[in-house]
């Protein structure tokens, strides 16, 4: 069962049209807590708030802090979104948008029988981490690209729940984002990820894609168990609408669990069971021992035999995330701590980047 209880605003930390970071006094003691304007309305300190404090309770990482739910002294949302289609459908916190396929968009007609994103590169990521390694290798070889992140809903639904999203697009590393399943927040709504990859090429314009959950990747120690298996159905969607699908590895070496250690079994498993097309699979240039074990366990995996194995530079994207002042941590871990999962990514956002085909 969620946690709800009363308290009330102290004082507000963060304040913009997205989001709200709040110290709310509670019985229990003072907590910091997040509101999503467009769905709470006004928030001013002294108000008396509900709020989730499940994730609080449950001490998680990324989700382990309070939810305002509603503001008892305010009048709730200030108008009522736009268009028709719902995302969280179905629950007390369902929220209307306006998706780029939906009859009544300006942007139906664009994008009502497309079929095809074209030859478009799409990276399929397993954590929202990866974005930033991904964006920045793109960004190093491509200095042009329109770079979209299409986010879906295996993670954080609300998109200005990310503070790395905004990081990237201050930098000038994200151009667009857009918002699939339930998912929501972004510059573009869209139903599913078929519709998404098909939104930012047609609507957005983008020379290349992104996909990755929201902050906070769900594992259970199973072999199926994790909500990153999506990524293996993300490659097989790019695929269908005639893309070219990069897959992401997650590799880390500061990780003890062994099922994570070097290259994840999440990537392998996305990348043997959910991935039913052949992909390219770049390998970051690491030291010489690292990259002997990631390469063993690819061909332990049946990786090779499965998909087009690549080497790529990674460096060049870590090096322009160092130059924009962008300190990237993964699994509570520096990029400065454990580089190799940002090399990883980075070498995939390169891969892609020669994959732009010629305007």
């Amino acid at each position: 069962m969620a946690a709800f209880h009363e308290g009330t605003i102290v004082t507000i930390s963060e304040r913009s049209d997205r989001l709200i970071r709040a110290q709310v006094e509670m019985e229990s003691g003072r907590i910091e807590a997040v509101g999503f304007p467009s769905m709470i309305g006004p928030l001013d300190a002294g108000d008396r708030v509900v709020v989730n404090t499940t994730g609080l309770e449950l001490q998680l990482g990324t989700g382990g802090v309070g939810f305002l739910l509603w503001n008892l002294d305010g009048s709730g949302a200030v108008e009522r979104g736009p268009g028709h289609i719902m995302k969280m459908r179905y629950t007390p916190w369902q929220t209307e948008v306006s998706a780029v396929e939906a009859p009544e968009s300006a942007t139906h007609a664009r994008l009502a029988d497309v079929t095809s994103i074209d030859g478009m590169p799409v990276v399929a990521c397993g954590l929202h981490s990866q974005i930033a390694g991904v964006s920045a290798g793109i960004r190093a070889r491509h200095s042009d690209a329109v770079i979209a992140y299409v986010m879906t809903d295996a993670g954080a639904l609300p998109l200005p729940w990310s503070d790395l999203v905004r990081s990237l697009q201050q930098t000038n590393l994200i151009d667009l984002t857009c918002t699939v399943g339930h998912s929501f927040g972004g510059d573009l709504e869209a139903i599913n990820i078929f519709s998404g990859l098909a939104a930012v090429k047609v609507i957005g314009e983008a020379d290349v894609a992104i996909v990755a959950m929201g902050p906070g990747v769900t594992g259970s120690a199973s072999t199926l168990g994790f909500s990153a298996i999506e990524q293996g159905q993300v490659l097989n969607a790019a695929s269908a609408l005639d893309g070219h699908p990069v897959a992401c590895l997650r590799v880390s070496f500061a990780d003890h669990r062994t099922r994570h250690n070097g290259l994840s079994h999440h990537t392998i498993t996305a990348l043997t069971i959910a991935a039913q097309t052949r992909v390219t699979v770049p390998v970051p240039d690491l030291p010489a021992e690292l990259a002997e074990t990631v390469q063993a366990q690819l061909r332990r995996g049946g990786i090779y035999d499965r998909h087009s194995v690549v080497s790529a530079e990674g460096r060049p994207g870590l090096r322009l995330l160092e130059e924009k002042g962008l300190d990237v941590h993964s699994m509570g871990r520096s990029m400065r701590d454990a580089p190799e999962g940002v090399l990883a990514a980075a070498a995939a956002g390169s891969v892609a980047a020669e994959a732009i085909p010629d305007s």
